[in-house]
């Protein structure tokens, strides 16, 4: 292989992320996609951005502490990382205003979907606006004036406020020159005029505009010459040492009262807001020029995707599919225990399950399936036990229910509660409490490695005492809302060895004992890794010897440094290497030498794709795919507890093949190709070739 630096070898992962967004932001352009959805996309990337800044960009900038830190897998100097992802960053922020402003609003205004500018208020629309003002606003805000008993305010991570600058003297003749009002988060960001104030149906007012023609009135007696909203940014990254705390829980719930108040990371202002006055914020926050971001428009781009909820248009939304169900589960059944043929012969799920394993594909079909095979173990007389871990599950979840019901009904019940699971660990922590106040036992998975594992284990007696293992292992999160757009596979087995295996993992992850000799599953920390490095040198090693050799790899990151480099070496033995990778992608393709049998592809579209999936073809003799939680990324191969598993079942191998392979690679509509620098090019549709959407062929499939 010719000789390459790290920086010229892998591509940064916050630079991909970045890249990532950018091509997030270009569904918010394109013609087909429908209007309101253009919209949704253009508040998909600036909640992107946001979490951007506030756990990428804020771990290197905690890094900067460490003289020797550096970046994975680039190696670039933290600093250095950081110039370079703000002068990016900028660029893209400022392509989501211009987005807004020259393309969406345009095309909004053809819709007759108008946010109507104060110099255009009518003199109906200033008066009922000032009554909103006087009776909705005025009560809930709080102006702060600054002065040596009233220093700056501290100010809550990405929350909306202005700065006020003054002039005169206050009731206590008092000369304030400053003021800073707090916008509660409550308060809706853009506000529908009524039929009373406007001639059009869809007129909306900025809550900002508001502010700024009435903020007056919150000042009597006093003077405004100026007036400009701000958002800071913070760190939200959680700071516990697992290895001294005695109660993770109880650690926990006292860092998260403090994310809202962590490291100011970037500050978002007006683009109307003077030098003088953002200087002055850049102080209070102790921040760099190069991180205050000027915008033209509402500094939160994401709280405008109130506006299709608000809005009668169905033609400018994507038109609506229904999940298939099924085909042996009436969902509409009174009784939770029942599944029914087509010849409503009643059996049971797992019935069902004992004679073929059920595969599902999301958003595609329906999570039902899931549920209601919890359910039927809640209430089954000769389930004696269920395990599942638990990453994110969503507020009101009917697995929590079951889970809870289960327990009450007597069997032995397990939930692995991952409570570190980013910006969802308020959630999980009163699921925890609520499973174990029903009796549940929850535990909180392993000091230093989050439990990423989707997997259920419920064991059954059957005929003559025998106990049965049926499990449940996924792609993606027990969570009722994402299953309805993103995608991924689950499978429900009573292979009696994947069973074996997964009850392994559930005593290690309660007991802590050594559970290494899996026989089917794929583990990390453990031989997860290894096991896809073996079959890459395997694909490798066949094309050495001129025998075929293929990978195919679907995953939502790649970053590790051993994946990246098997990956070269195969690519360099001759072996032809398709890589579908939603996000981040450390790995640069097509360099002569080094890469130049590699392909990248990114899909973007209606939904979010969330399949881990790879195939490893062996001589064609026996070829393997593998579906798993984990991808190709160095937290999830070396610091997580995650699962791989084989697919056994042929018709199920060559269907997960077509619908989580295949067909994306034959997509020209929502593809995205990963050039040698790091940069994405769309991919084209040939002029031999129709138009092919991998998403909207497996919508026509399903429906």
């Amino acid at each position: 292989m010719m000789e390459h630096s790290p920086q010229t070898q892998y591509i940064n992962q916050e630079s991909s992320l970045l890249e990532f967004n950018r091509r997030v932001l270009e569904q918010a352009k394109k013609e087909e996609v429908p209007l309101l959805e253009r919209l949704k996309f253009l508040c998909i990337s600036s909640s992107n951005m946001d979490e951007f800044f506030e756990v990428r960009l804020a771990s290197l900038y905690e890094q900067l502490l460490d003289p020797t830190a550096r970046t994975k897998p680039d190696e670039m100097q933290p600093k250095f990382a950081i110039d370079m992802l703000l002068e990016k960053a900028q660029g893209l922020v400022a392509e989501q205003y211009h987005t807004l402003n020259e393309v969406l609003i345009p095309e909004l205004e053809k819709e007759n979907i108008r946010f109507v500018r104060r110099a255009n208020w009518t003199a109906v629309q200033k008066q009922w606006l000032k009554e909103y003002f006087t009776k909705s606003l005025q009560p809930v805000l709080t102006p702060r004036g600054i002065d040596p008993s009233h220093p700056f305010p501290r100010i809550m991570n990405k929350s909306l406020h202005f700065i006020v600058s003054l002039e005169g003297k206050d009731a206590f003749g008092r000369s304030n020159a400053l003021a800073v009002v707090q916008v509660p988060r409550s308060l809706p960001r853009v506000i529908k005029l009524p039929k009373e104030a406007t001639d059009g149906e869809n007129d909306f007012v900025f809550l900002s505009s508001i502010l700024h023609e009435f903020v007056s009135s919150l000042f009597p007696g006093m003077e405004v010459t100026g007036c400009h909203q701000f958002r800071v940014t913070r760190n939200t990254n959680l700071f516990v040492d697992e290895e001294e705390v005695d109660d993770i829980m109880t650690a926990l719930q006292g860092e998260l009262s403090g994310r809202h108040y962590g490291g100011a990371i970037r500050l978002e202002v007006s683009d109307q807001c003077p030098q003088l006055m953002y200087q002055y914020l850049l102080e209070q926050f102790n921040l760099d020029e190069n991180q205050v971001f000027r915008v033209n428009g509402p500094v939160n781009l994401h709280r405008l995707n109130a506006i299709p909820d608000l809005i009668d248009a169905p033609h400018l939304c994507f038109e609506p599919y229904s999940q298939r169900q099924l085909k042996t589960v009436d969902m509409h059944s009174t009784s939770p225990f029942k599944v029914f043929t087509k010849k409503k012969a009643a059996l049971t799920l797992f019935d069902q399950i004992a004679k073929k394993d059920i595969l599902l594909h999301h958003p595609y079909e329906s999570f039902g399936p899931v549920i209601d095979f919890l359910q039927q173990a809640a209430d089954d007389p000769n389930v004696l036990v269920i395990r599942m871990t638990l990453y994110r599950t969503g507020e009101k979840s009917a697995i929590i229910d079951a889970l809870k019901r289960a327990a009450q009904n007597g069997k032995e019940v397990t939930a692995v509660v991952e409570l570190r699971a980013r910006f969802d660990e308020d959630n999980n922590i009163i699921q925890a409490n609520r499973l174990q106040d029903a009796g549940v036992n929850v535990v909180y998975g392993v000091v230093g490695y989050k439990t990423h594992a989707k997997m259920i284990l419920v064991v059954r007696r059957e005929s003559g005492d025998q106990l049965r293992h049926y499990v449940h292992m996924g792609t993606g999160n027990y969570h009722h809302i994402t299953t309805r757009f993103y995608t991924d596979f689950g499978l429900m087995t009573a292979n009696q060895t994947i069973g074996r295996d997964v009850a392994k993992i559930f005593q290690q992850l309660t007991s802590l004992g050594d559970t290494k000799n899996l026989e089917l599953v794929l583990q990390s920390p453990f031989s997860l890794r290894s096991g896809m490095l073996d079959r890459i040198a395997r694909e490798a090693e066949n094309a050495r010897q001129g025998k075929p050799a293929r990978i195919i790899a679907k995953m939502n990151g790649l970053q590790e440094k051993g994946v990246i480099d098997a990956l070269y070496e195969a690519s360099q033995a001759g072996v032809q290497i398709d890589l579908i990778v939603r996000g981040i992608c450390s790995l640069r393709p097509g360099v002569e030498g080094m890469s130049e049998n590699i392909r990248v592809t990114s899909i973007i579209g209606r939904f979010l794709e969330h399949h881990r999936v790879y195939y490893f073809l062996n001589d064609g003799d026996k070829p393997e795919l593998f579906c798993s939680s984990a991808d190709w990324m160095s937290r999830n191969l070396l610091s997580r507890v995650e699962t791989c598993f084989p697919i056994l079942d042929e018709e199920y191998f060559q269907k997960i093949y077509k619908e989580g392979l295949e067909i994306y690679l034959q997509d020209n509509q929502g593809a995205w190709l990963l050039q040698e620098d790091g940069s994405y090019v769309q991919k084209a549709c040939q002029p031999d070739e129709d138009a092919f959407s991998a998403q909207q062929w497996l919508i026509e499939q399903y429906s």
